[in-house]
């Protein structure tokens, strides 16, 4: 089956200003896509995106909005759809990411981590739908290999993000045939600034390609299930193998 030329479609990239999101708004630009750049509160980062894109070849533009409003995050699909003319591709990659003891976590901390890492990505999804369905369009979910192997100290994001897993698995079978539903697991491809070199070190140690990965692997994933027409309910991990050689350390599933 042909792969889909994605050159003139349209998509929107929540989180593009700024680390896998960014990666992922500039390789759809440069597949020739007109991209939408959702951002909070990186403006310029969001602009220094549309402006690369804009200069690959690409057009694009930016538009900010709070994604803990449900309100908000509806409006911002609106917009996209209106300025586009249509949408066909969304990409809900804005997440937050906090380290906190289970001891510690407050009724705040959930709250706030599953309204931005599920809730967010769903009310983006249910609102995109008659657009994708126009389009006959897809949805990449961005969830982690902590969905599949947890983190310690993580709970609500590995909670949040095993969540939005099953959203892609489920919805692709609600939305099938008219909208391709994929997710991209990506493994450590940029250490969070709280996280010390030896941690840094220890997580190396145990992928199996024994180097962590880059936020242009993880869009190489994104334009790949964006372009593929027979590929829907699917998660790929792009992690060098950790997730896979966690199952095999622990005997998960034997």
């Amino acid at each position: 089956m042909t792969a889909i030329d994605l050159t003139g479609k349209r998509a929107l990239v929540t989180g593009g200003g700024k680390r896998v999101g960014r990666a992922i708004a500039l390789a759809l630009g440069r597949a020739g896509m007109r991209v939408a750049v959702h951002y909070r509160s990186s403006a310029a980062e969001a602009e220094d995106t549309c402006r690369q894109i804009r200069e690959s070849g690409g057009d694009a533009f930016a538009l900010q909005a709070d994604l803990s409003s449900r309100t908000a995050t509806k409006d911002l699909v609106d917009a996209a759809v209106a300025q586009l003319g249509g949408l066909d591709v969304l990409v809900p990659s804005a997440a937050g990411y906090e380290r906190i003891a289970v001891d510690d976590i407050g009724d705040a901390d959930w709250d706030r981590m599953l309204e931005l890492d599920l809730t967010a990505p769903f009310v983006l999804a249910h609102r995109a739908i008659p657009a994708l369905r126009e389009s006959r369009g897809s949805i990449t979910f961005i969830t982690c290999s902590s969905a599949t192997t947890p983190f310690r100290q993580h709970l609500p994001y590995t909670v949040a993000k095993a969540g939005v897993r099953h959203l892609a698995k489920t919805l692709a079978l609600e939305l099938a045939p008219d909208v391709r539903v994929n997710a991209v697991a990506p493994g450590t491809v940029l250490p969070p600034p709280d996280m010390t070199a030896a941690e840094t070190e220890r997580i190396r140690s145990r992928i199996p390609l024994g180097k962590l990965g880059s936020p242009e692997d993880i869009a190489e994933a994104v334009v790949y299930l964006s372009r593929a027409p027979f590929v829907t309910g699917h998660e790929i991990h792009v992690d060098g193998g950790r997730t896979v050689a966690a199952i095999e350390r622990f005997g998960a599933g034997n």
